[in-house]
């Protein structure tokens, strides 16, 4: 069984977690399915003030963007924001920034956000915004060297990313030896990389990528929910909610240099 079959046998033909955003047409010469276009989302991204535009602009700078000298986190691939909102809320000596590359997606994370603020804000007369420690940019993965100075990263999260299934895609999965260089760009010396995901083959692949790529696995776990010490403050993503209710043991991977 290859890699593709795998991924059709674990999700279903049309359930890999990037699928469930996308129509059921694909674009020529390419395996990624298109995003159902929401046409508002341009424009609420634009006026919000979490939001990062001009992101370039600001490599080197992002404790200033925050004005205040905490680390850095950054979550790639966030999806609609739940894991993210969650560590910011319960890390503030941390700050922290999603990105994701599609603006309809990225806007169920903003509306999240405005939500839970707002529900907080009723709690308290003339409360402050809940989370000042929190920031969003839509934008390219590949591009974070382009973002980020070198350093000033501490750590990265990934879960559950897309699998990219074909192997002319390999160097797309976001725990390719491509995108560990990447990393190694931004990230300070002693930061690290967590993944997480439901997808055996692609956990094993990532363990050999990291290790071609010349960092070393300092944790990981096959069943991540069965392993006391890695589960410890974990933060459960939606897709790892859906999945460990199927039944599907989830894998992380954390890895340093």
């Amino acid at each position: 069984m290859n890699f593709k079959e795998s991924c059709d046998k674990i999700y279903g033909r049309r359930e890999y977690p990037f699928r469930l955003y996308f129509m059921q047409e694909k674009r020529k010469g390419d395996t990624g399915m298109r995003l159902r276009n929401i046409p508002r989302a341009e424009g609420v991204l634009e006026a919000h003030d979490k939001v990062i535009k001009n992101e370039k602009e600001y490599k080197g700078q992002w404790k200033a963007v925050f004005g205040n000298e905490h680390p850095v986190y950054i979550e790639i691939g966030m999806g609609k924001g739940q894991f993210l909102i969650e560590m910011a809320a319960r890390h503030p000596e941390r700050n922290y920034i999603g990105i994701e590359r599609y603006s309809s997606v990225l806007l169920r994370a903003v509306e999240r956000l405005d939500k839970l603020e707002e529900e907080k804000k009723s709690e308290q007369e003339g409360g402050a915004r809940l989370l000042e420690n929190i920031r969003f940019i839509c934008m390219d993965a590949a591009e974070i060297g382009e973002v980020f100075e070198k350093g000033e990263v501490k750590g990265i999260y990934l879960n559950f990313s897309d699998p990219w299934p074909k192997k002319r895609h390999a160097r797309r999965r976001l725990t390719s030896k491509e995108f560990f260089a990447r990393y190694d760009q931004v990230l300070a010396p002693e930061g690290q990389v967590e993944f997480k995901t439901d997808n055996q083959d692609l956990f094993q692949f990532s363990l050999e990528q990291a290790d071609e790529a010349g960092w070393r696995v300092l944790m990981s776990t096959w069943d991540l929910h069965a392993d006391p010490a890695m589960n410890q403050g974990n933060v459960m993503t939606e897709y790892e909610k859906k999945f460990s209710a199927k039944g599907n043991p989830i894998c992380k991977m954390i890895a340093g240099r």
